[in-house]
């Protein structure tokens, strides 16, 4: 990959609670165009990165650089280059899809004249553009997290960073949110994080396993899986049996 694919570099990060770390040297970078999948057990330290990574909570080491931003030294200019949608939907029930839109478009200093086309085009391509009246607690959970998509792409990111987004849906609103980021990537590089190997095998480019807050495995799927390996055994063998 040339140097100006390069989109995030992660380098060193480490994160401790008192004498207990959550994620320890951890290393990687993140190319344009690409969607990659941190995966790990529960407790591996998956949220703690991706939270680090969007400047929720800081390290104790080590440096994050988006888009040529450091996170410390410029979180502003970094951030603007992120949508985060956390494990906990950052959704207000008692406002409308369009009220909430347009609250979260502000708040990423989109300028008023381009607000409404901004917000129409977010609703389109998050399948949303029937839903604009109706109240963020009424909707199901699939939509909530289709709204909760809608506010992280709603400045035109280049990079997105969702934390469990199938976590919770039915079948049908999984196949949905999958499709969707499909659709993202055309246009974003995508950081999933998750514990659902499924996941992975069905959109990702690229895998990264965390264990024990360690990254034990960084390669793309399609060399993973060339021999006879498979994703379940692989990160069985890593995480020491862990699902």
């Amino acid at each position: 990959m040339k140097k100006d694919n390069t989109l995030i570099s992660i380098n060193g990060l480490s994160k401790f609670y008192g004498q207990k770390h959550a994620i320890e040297d951890v290393s990687f970078t993140v190319h344009r165009g690409e969607i990659l999948g941190l995966l790990g057990p529960n407790g591996a330290g998956k949220s703690t990165t991706m939270q680090i990574i969007c400047g929720v909570i800081a390290a104790n080491s080590g440096s994050v650089n988006i888009a040529g931003h450091d996170i410390i030294d410029a979180p502003k200019q970094a951030k603007q280059n992120i949508g985060f949608l956390p494990e906990q939907l950052p959704l207000y029930g008692d406002l409308t899809v369009d009220e909430y839109l347009f609250y979260s478009a502000k708040l990423r200093g989109i300028k008023k004249q381009s607000l409404n086309d901004q917000i129409i085009s977010c609703k389109r391509r998050c399948g949303l553009e029937n839903t604009g009246t109706r109240l963020i607690q009424n909707l199901s959970k699939g939509y909530k997290q289709r709204v909760g998509i809608a506010q992280a792409i709603i400045h035109m990111p280049p990079i997105i960073i969702l934390d469990e987004p199938t976590s919770g849906l039915d079948p049908k609103q999984i196949l949905e949110i999958r499709e969707l980021m499909r659709e993202l990537s055309k246009d974003h590089s995508i950081i999933i994080s998750t514990h659902i190997l499924s996941e992975v095998e069905a959109i990702c480019d690229r895998v990264l396993v965390i264990n024990e807050g360690n990254i034990v495995l960084d390669q793309y799927l399609k060399e993973l899986l060339a021999g006879d390996n498979s994703l379940e055994s692989v990160f069985l063998h890593l995480t020491g049996g862990s699902s």
